[in-house]
């Protein structure tokens, strides 16, 4: 089912301040930024190899993003992995009585079809599943 390791999403207050540390740290190439206004996230995303680091500000105080970061700072949001068909991934989930955020699939960044998997049933991990995109 899992094709590889897409990205790491890591919430921050600021991605011009992140973009200290990875872009300017450690020399990270920051390959472009996109606003998902579904998600009310603007993400960066700097490669890592075949993965990449997904740097994510919320646009709006009632974004997950936005939440998470005044809950519990900065810090890794979630990790997403690749998949094939991710209808048949999110049917076999269910199946198996795995909670789910979304049921169907949203439209995330790069235009991927992407479903984020409870915490509740990943052993606390938010877990995403993407498909496609222009990447």
């Amino acid at each position: 089912m899992l094709k590889k390791v897409d990205h790491i999403g890591i919430a921050v207050p600021s991605i011009d301040d992140a973009l200290i540390f990875y872009r300017d740290g450690l020399g990270m190439e920051l390959a472009g930024t996109e606003e998902v206004a579904s998600q009310k996230v603007k993400v960066a995303f700097l490669p890592a190899g075949e993965t990449n680091i997904e740097l994510l500000e919320g646009t709006d105080e009632e974004s997950n993003v936005s939440k998470f970061v005044a809950k519990n700072g900065p810090g890794t949001h979630h990790i997403c992995f690749e998949v094939d068909d991710i209808d048949a991934a999110l049917a076999s989930l269910k199946a198996k009585g795995v909670r789910l955020i979304n049921e169907e699939p949203v439209r995330g960044a790069h235009g991927k079809r992407v479903a984020f998997i409870h915490p509740k049933g990943t052993g606390g991990v938010l877990v995403e599943l993407a498909q496609g995109g222009s990447e």
